[in-house]
């Protein structure tokens, strides 16, 4: 009997936990939306070998397409409910100062964001894709973020150490790569991802008079 409550108790906590990574996914977009509106661009993403506490730590890096999500930078928690910190890709030209001009694709981008206001353009794309493992379910995003779950493979600690044994489809996400996985949960996938949709990002920037 106590086996079986010590059971219930922990598939209970691991549903709270899940829960609440979701949320905390879905305020990390809205977070990475609010700063694209406030400052013309998507925050560059953070050294992940930083460890908790030292300079720099949690602050986006100038030129880093690729890391951990900036939360020090964003003002949000630094890890999911398991304790791992956030991987964060973002596709360079949303990220880069304003004055860069890289309104691509294509080379030439009409109509021009307006003097000072953005890093980008309205047919800017993103260079971010993500699939099922077989199938696309988003092409062209211009940022995305994992929870690498319960296991925690393949995600940075606050010691700034990356978890080894990610292996297949969780692999992919733990990777340096612009192709990410996201699928219902199992035996072997536990990761949850968000991402922020062009369309929302151009909306937004749009609202905000930084677009076009």
């Amino acid at each position: 009997m106590a086996g079986g409550l010590m059971m219930a108790l922990t598939t209970q906590q691991e549903i709270q936990r899940l829960s609440e990574v979701r949320r905390q996914l879905a305020d990390i977009r809205e977070a990475l939306l609010g700063y694209a509106m406030a400052n013309g661009r998507l925050p560059p993403a953070a050294d992940p070998a930083l460890v908790s506490g030292t300079v720099d730590a949690g602050l986006s890096k100038e030129g880093r397409e690729h890391g951990i999500l900036p939360w020090a930078t964003l003002g949000l928690p630094e890890t999911d409910p398991w304790g791992q910190r956030f991987t964060y890709r973002v596709t360079p030209s949303f990220a880069d100062n304003i004055g860069a001009g890289t309104f691509t694709p294509p080379t030439s981008c009409a109509p021009d964001p307006k003097p000072a206001h953005a890093s980008f353009a309205l047919c800017s794309e993103g260079n971010i894709k993500v699939t099922d493992g077989s199938t696309d379910i988003a092409t062209k995003l211009p940022a995305i973020v994992i929870s690498h779950g319960r296991n925690g493979l393949g995600g940075y600690g606050r010691n700034g150490k990356q978890r080894a044994g990610a292996a297949g489809l969780e692999l992919t996400n733990a990777s340096d790569t612009k192709d990410f996985i996201s699928r219902v949960q199992g035996p072997d996938f536990d990761d949850e991802v968000v991402w922020v949709p062009l369309p929302i990002l151009m909306s937004r920037m749009v609202s905000a008079g930084r677009l076009p």
